[in-house]
């Protein structure tokens, strides 16, 4: 058999990581502050995350996927790894759960238990 024959092989080429999902985050007033962009996530980036969040606690490992994975239009990473306590200390939860809800493609009436256990 072919190596392009190969069913991993034609699994992976059937997907694109490199495309992207924009979430336009909104202030209180309900003016832009920013677009973030996503691609897809891997089993690889939720290990990374898991690795650097040093803990099993899904909200931490949730904050640092978002550290890893959210990117500004042009590509480059919007936020660092060491981004995620100051995340989680002085930004309102209701906009961070927004945000890591999008990242994991839960739909907007999803609850947060879903979430965690995504």
């Amino acid at each position: 058999m072919p190596a392009g024959n190969r069913t991993v092989d034609l699994l992976v080429g059937a997907f694109d990581l490199n495309q992207r999902r924009k979430f336009e985050l909104k202030n209180a007033e309900g003016k832009k502050v920013v677009d973030l962009f996503f691609k897809p996530i891997t089993r690889a980036d939720r290990k990374k995350a898991q690795s650097l969040s040093g803990t099993e606690e899904a909200l931490d490992i949730s904050t640092q996927m978002l550290c890893q994975m959210a990117e500004l239009e042009d590509g480059s990473k919007a936020f660092a790894s060491a981004d995620a306590p100051k995340l989680q200390r002085q930004l309102p939860e209701t906009v961070l759960n927004e945000i890591e809800l999008f990242l994991f493609g839960v739909g907007e009436d999803a609850d947060m238990e879903e979430a965690k256990n995504d």
